[in-house]
């Protein structure tokens, strides 16, 4: 076989003795660069064994290709097409795992700045636009994931919950809740009224003693008072400990022998009878 074509002048001792020095200086530098992959890598909590392989492989045989494409060069080679070809799959490498790498880029930042936490209780945007509220599971290099109250997981790319609005509703170690009251007076003095709903709320089980929960006054008359009972709870007990408070006030109160509706849900419509004209 005619080597010629390859080569653009003959060959010495000298071209020959740098090429293997640059190959032997290419396989060195890709092992060592393949051991700092993976030791870095080891220190990302997210990183999963696959993810790590692979960086560590595609550094690796990046560094050997380099080495051959020198060791070509020394020896008077026309490398160009070469180069073209590697230039080509690079790109196109690049253009395949640009999500990929973002992705891992972004589980970077959360694993060293902590954004979210497994076992926190977190609210994201789901693809329909609405809000998607959940516990976090798992966190990997591609994806946070999480589980919502009605039992359906889902998993958040690491750059789109950097790239767009997270609410942690656990970091504070307490969420505030809040429940519509509309009460018949019947003469009963205010202060009383606001003192039973408060006294119960901090009984109903789930809810903080500390901050104690309060009472914001909208509106009074003479026959009605309309409130909303403010008070904290632990964040991943949200639904129940509104619950128990709703059941909790509605029957201080009617034990009272004061006629109201407690509700969670804010509603324009009037809950009791309207004021007389």
């Amino acid at each position: 076989m005619d080597f010629s074509q390859f080569l653009s002048t003959p060959i010495t001792w000298w071209q020959v003795l740098w090429a293997v020095v640059a190959l032997v200086a290419g396989w060195i530098a890709s092992r060592v660069a393949k051991r700092a992959v993976v030791d870095v890598m080891g220190h990302v909590p997210t990183a999963t064994p696959a993810a790590t392989r692979f960086a560590a492989r595609f550094v690796q045989y990046t560094l050997l290709l380099l080495g051959l494409g020198i060791a070509l060069a020394f020896l008077g080679a026309n490398v160009q097409p070469v180069l073209a070809v590697v230039l080509i799959l690079v790109v196109v490498a690049v253009l395949v795992l640009r999500g990929v790498a973002d992705n891992f880029a972004a589980s970077v930042l959360i694993a060293t700045r902590k954004p979210v936490a497994i076992g926190e209780e977190i609210t994201v945007e789901g693809p329909d636009g609405n809000p998607i509220t959940g516990t976090v599971i798992e966190l990997n290099s591609r994806a946070v994931v999480f589980t919502t109250p009605d039992g359906r997981t889902a998993h958040v790319p690491n750059a789109k919950l950097l790239a767009e609005t997270l609410v942690n509703n656990s970091r504070h170690g307490g969420r505030r809740s809040e429940v519509q009251v509309r009460v018949e007076r019947a003469g009963a003095p205010l202060a009383d009224i606001t003192s039973a709903m408060t006294d119960a709320a901090a009984a109903a089980d789930g809810v903080h003693a500390d901050p104690r929960a309060g009472v914001l006054i909208t509106a009074v008359s003479e026959a009605r008072v309309t409130a909303r009972l403010q008070f904290w709870h632990d964040p991943l007990r949200g639904v129940g400990a509104t619950s128990a408070v709703v059941a909790a006030v509605t029957e201080a109160l009617a034990a009272r022998g004061w006629q109201a509706t407690v509700t969670s849900e804010a509603v324009a419509p009037p809950l009791v009878p309207g004021d007389p004209l």
